[in-house]
């Protein structure tokens, strides 16, 4: 899953490095001698059952001994799945040794950029998809179209997935999963106030009107109950980014242009800010959306509707089983207006010019993101899958709920913005949205402001 609401530290951490960032193709790889949690020797459980893509069997079978150097965030779920892969790689390939860094969240990004600055990253590094393109444009990552093309599969990975990883017309990582959001609802509350429920068809979204309708007969101040969260609340941050841009979207309106070099025409335009004014509406006209809610409304029955993911399922029933999907709230597809549209993009695997074995990285990293891989990721994660042929091979993947967000994902979905300005445009649009709720903002007004700051980052990559 993705920890959306902890974004905005690390993205903007990173685009302060990101300046001072050398050029890396020609310094070498001494990633090796960072402390690490090393994944074949941490006694992982059981292997999966499945096992990663053929094509790498056997290989590092002969030759010298080669080790790869991976880094990635800490989070426990994933690390632990990652072990395992870790730990069946180097049975099939025992030449190449994996020796894996989990960095704490709030810390990576910048640890990263200072590697490569310094010219010293590891082979392997996670990256979460808005940040590609700045690491692509510094030449600091390989594009990888030479390896997809041999045995990526990149037809199997979902087009909008592929598409936001895709920089100056080539691929700059492998997706380890991939993320959606939808419309979750409290069906008490829907069928106190005689609303008939939204259909669990993905293609069968409601409208902006439908939405605003329901949320206006939910919507009781007096006793804290209210209509709508649309948006993960009006804090600044990724998360924030990720979830209100879909409302720009929905409306035929973009942030930049198709090739991410322009913001003038895309963000102001009549479609763009339609959208942004039904956003500052729910807060601010029809008063639907409380410019501040109690911690966990919508598990406590005081919230109708809010936008969230799969992932937030699982963590809903451990720490509230007594709030039960079916029972207390349902899910159906993300809203939608003009278009149905849905954001995407999660972490993914790239690596590093520096590194001294692309090769042997490129084996690792098709093992874990590869057809086969993938399966495994999702057994042991539940991530949203990236792949097709994953959401395919498991039953639970076509059935409600999980088939909203794996549908959405691959008919709906939107990337965010490509472009290496990605640090300034996400903290921009926040700040926009914030306005907006917060402050009641005029809309032309905080849009041309928005417009101005985007277009002077762009101008440094002109």
């Amino acid at each position: 899953m993705i920890r959306m609401k902890q974004l905005a530290t690390t993205l903007l951490a990173g685009s302060m490095v990101l300046g001072t960032l050398a050029a890396c193709s020609s310094k070498s790889n001494e990633g090796g001698q960072s402390s690490s949690n090393d994944g074949a020797n941490a006694s992982p459980s059981a292997s999966p059952s499945a096992s990663p893509s053929e094509s790498a069997k056997d290989s590092g079978s002969s030759g010298e001994k080669v080790e790869i150097v991976y880094w990635r965030h800490d989070f426990k779920p994933e690390v632990d799945a990652l072990k395992k892969l870790i730990k069946t790689f180097e049975e099939a390939n025992p030449n190449i040794k994996v020796k894996m860094q989990v960095i704490p969240y709030g810390d990576y990004e910048t640890k990263i950029r200072t590697a490569l600055a310094a010219g010293n990253p590891p082979d392997v590094m996670g990256l979460d998809g808005p940040t590609v393109a700045a690491y692509a444009y510094q030449d600091a990552v390989l594009p990888l179209d030479k390896y997809m093309d041999v045995d990526g599969n990149k037809e199997d990975i979902a087009p909008p997935v592929l598409q936001s990883l895709t920089y100056k017309d080539q691929i700059w990582a492998a997706p380890l999963n991939d993320a959606s959001i939808g419309m979750f609802y409290n069906k008490k509350l829907f069928e106190k106030a005689g609303i008939e429920l939204p259909s669990k068809d993905p293609s069968q979204a409601w409208t902006w009107e439908q939405v605003l309708e329901a949320a206006k007969k939910i919507n009781d101040p007096a006793h804290k109950i209210f209509g709508i969260d649309p948006a993960w609340g009006l804090g600044e941050g990724e998360g924030s980014t990720f979830v209100k841009m879909p409302f720009i979207w929905q409306a035929g309106g973009e942030v930049l242009s198709p090739d991410g070099t322009e913001v003038k025409g895309y963000l102001d335009s009549a479609e763009s800010k339609k959208g942004l004014k039904f956003f500052s509406s729910l807060y601010n006209e029809y008063k639907v959306a409380a410019k501040e809610l109690p911690p966990e409304a919508f598990e406590t029955g005081k919230l109708g509707i809010i936008v969230n993911g799969p992932w937030s399922i699982a963590g809903m029933a451990a720490a509230h089983p007594e709030f039960k999907l079916g029972v207390d709230y349902d899910i159906a597809p993300l809203w939608k207006d003009t278009k149905q549209v849905t954001p995407n993009g999660s972490w993914n695997m790239a690596i590093a010019k520096a590194s001294k074995h692309p090769d042997e990285a490129w084996k690792f990293v098709n093992w874990v993101t590869g057809v086969e891989g993938a399966k495994v990721w999702y057994k042991e994660t539940q991530n949203l899958p990236a792949r097709l042929s994953t959401a395919a091979a498991f039953p639970e993947l076509t059935q409600y709920p999980m088939n909203i967000f794996v549908e959405q994902s691959s008919k709906y979905a939107h990337p965010r913005p490509v472009t290496p300005a990605y640090p300034a445009v996400t903290a921009a649009i926040s700040k926009m949205f914030a306005e907006l709720g917060v402050k009641n903002r005029n809309v032309d007004d905080v849009v041309a402001d928005a417009v101005t700051t985007i277009d002077k980052a762009l101008q440094k990559y002109k």
